[in-house]
Order: structure tokens, then C-alpha cells, then sequence
């Protein structure tokens, strides 16, 4: 009975864990996105510079937006 309750607890808390995770980078990478439109806008060496700075943390981003949504699918495919 023990064991059952545990690892009920155990799966419920990571699934917890990983949705918050996913929703953390999904919203971080929105706000980046927004971001680097905003930036783009706007003329000079600094800005084009902010602008590929921004890429180093929107691709990695990017791709958990891509896994999570295939997860998602793949879990509703099921």
C-alpha cells in the first residue's frame, strides 16, 4: 500500500514538475521573441549585435517549444 502511494506521489509530482518547467521556457522564449522584434526595429551595431546575442537563448528555447508540443501530440495520439 505503501509503495503504491509513493509512486502515485512520485509520478504525480514529476509530471507537476516538467509541465511548470515547460510553461517557464515557453514563456521565457515569447518574451525573447518580443524582444528581439523589438530590437530589430531599431538601427546601429548594438542593436544588430543584441540581436544575434538573443539567438544563443532562443534557438535552445525554441527547441523545447518543439519537444514539449510533440510530446503533447504524441499524448493525445495515444
Amino acid at each position: 500500500m505503501i509503495t503504491t502511494v509513493t509512486t502515485t506521489t512520485t509520478t504525480v509530482i514529476t509530471t507537476a514538475a516538467a509541465a511548470s518547467f515547460a510553461l517557464i521556457a515557453i514563456l521565457t522564449l515569447i518574451l525573447l521573441l518580443i524582444q528581439k522584434e523589438i530590437i530589430g526595429g531599431i538601427a546601429g551595431e548594438r542593436a544588430r549585435r543584441l540581436s544575434r546575442a538573443l539567438n544563443i537563448a532562443i534557438v535552445p528555447l525554441l527547441l523545447v517549444f518543439v519537444v514539449t508540443v510533440a510530446f503533447k501530440v504524441a499524448d493525445i495520439l495515444r
